[in-house]
C-alpha cells in the first residue's frame, strides 16, 4: 500500500519513504550536525563545505515541514534563530549512526584497497 508524503508524491516502499525525507547529500549532513546541540544558520553553513545559503534554506524548510527539526526565532535584534531536532527528528539518529559506522567501515575497506593497489598485492 503506497503512502503519501510531500508533494503528494507516493511511495511503495518504506526505504523510499525514508529517502524521501532524509536523502540526497545536505540533509544527512545537517540532522547529524544537530544531533548534539541547537546551531544557528550560519553555524551550519559553516560546517558542511560547498552547500550555498539558498539550499541550505530549502534543506532546512523541507526539515522542518517534515517535523524533523524546530525553526526557533528569538525577538531580538537583529533576530536570532536556532535549529534543533525535534523529538521525531531524534528517532532518525539510529539510522544516520548506523550510516556513520558502515562509512567507516567503508573508508577504512577502501584505505586498504588503495594501499594494496599502490603496492602491487592482490
Amino acid at each position: 500500500m503506497a503512502s503519501e508524503i510531500r508533494n503528494n508524491k507516493h511511495c511503495q516502499c518504506p526505504v523510499e519513504a525514508t529517502l524521501e525525507v532524509i536523502g540526497g547529500k545536505w540533509k544527512p549532513i545537517i540532522l547529524w550536525q544537530l544531533r548534539t546541540k541547537k546551531l544557528r544558520f550560519s553555524g551550519l553553513q559553516q560546517s558542511m563545505q560547498g552547500i550555498s545559503p539558498k539550499m541550505l534554506t530549502k534543506q532546512l524548510r523541507e526539515l522542518e515541514e517534515d517535523g524533523l527539526i524546530l525553526r526557533e526565532v528569538y525577538p531580538e535584534i537583529p533576530p536570532k534563530v536556532e535549529y534543533s531536532l525535534t523529538e521525531f527528528g531524534m528517532t532518525v539518529l539510529p539510522v544516520l549512526e548506523a550510516l556513520c559506522k558502515w562509512g567507516v567501515e567503508y573508508l577504512g575497506r577502501e584505505c586498504v584497497l588503495n594501499k594494496q593497489q599502490s603496492s602491487g598485492i592482490k
